[in-house]
C-alpha cells in the first residue's frame, strides 16, 4: 500500500527545525483513494515545494576563506552546480578523438586539474567571480611574474594550492548536494 510520506533529506542546518520536521513526518498506509485525495488537497504545497527548491543555485551560498599560517588571502561565495554545470565543466576539461571505425568523436581523457578549476570557476558567486579570478589587474599582476594567464582557470591554477583546491571541491559537492549520497541511496 502507498505510504504518505517516504524518508528523505533535510538540509536545513537549523537542528531544532529538523528536529521539529522529523517530528511531524509519519508513515501511514492508505488506500489508493485516500492518497490520491491527500495528493489533491495539498497539490499547491507541492507545487510551492517545488518552485522553492528550484531555486537553490541562487539562494544558498558559501564563504570560502583561503587562510595560510593564520593570514587571511583572500574570500569568495560558492553556490551550489547542478547536474548539469558539473557535466559542461566535464566536457569542456576531456579531449576526444575521432574514431574512425565508429565515425564519431569518443572521450579519451579528462584533464583532472583543468575540471576543478572549473567546477570552482563556475560555482564562484559571479560578483566575486569578476573580483577575483576575471580581474584584468590581476591577470597583468601574475603575467608580470612570468605567469601566463590568459582566463579566469588560469588564475585559479596560479593562487590556489592543491590541498586548497580539493578543499574548495569538497564545499562545492556538499552544497550541491553529494554530501551523504550514500544514506540518501539507503532510503
Amino acid at each position: 500500500m502507498p505510504k504518505e510520506f517516504k524518508k528523505g533529506v533535510t538540509m536545513s542546518g537549523d537542528p531544532v527545525m529538523e528536529e521539529d520536521a522529523a517530528q511531524e513526518i509519519r508513515e501511514i498506509e492508505t488506500s489508493e483513494e485516500d492518497t490520491k485525495n491527500l495528493i489533491l488537497s495539498n497539490e499547491e504545497d507541492f507545487i510551492q515545494g517545488l518552485i522553492d527548491a528550484s531555486r537553490f543555485a541562487e539562494e544558498e551560498t558559501q564563504r570560502i576563506e583561503i587562510v595560510r599560517d593564520k593570514r587571511l588571502y583572500f574570500a569568495f561565495r560558492i553556490r551550489p552546480l547542478s547536474s548539469e554545470d558539473y557535466e559542461k565543466c566535464k566536457k569542456k576539461s576531456t579531449k576526444y578523438v575521432r574514431n574512425k571505425q565508429f565515425g564519431m568523436r569518443l572521450p579519451e581523457d579528462t584533464n583532472r586539474v583543468k575540471y576543478l578549476s572549473s567546477l570552482i570557476y563556475e560555482a564562484t558567486v559571479e560578483e566575486d567571480r569578476k573580483k577575483l579570478w576575471d580581474n584584468k589587474r590581476v591577470w597583468d599582476t601574475l603575467n608580470a611574474k612570468d605567469d601566463r594567464i590568459m582566463n579566469g582557470l588560469d588564475v585559479i591554477e596560479c593562487v590556489l594550492k592543491a590541498g586548497e583546491k580539493d578543499a574548495v571541491i569538497e564545499a562545492i559537492d556538499k552544497l550541491s548536494g553529494y554530501a551523504n549520497i550514500e544514506e540518501v541511496v539507503k532510503n
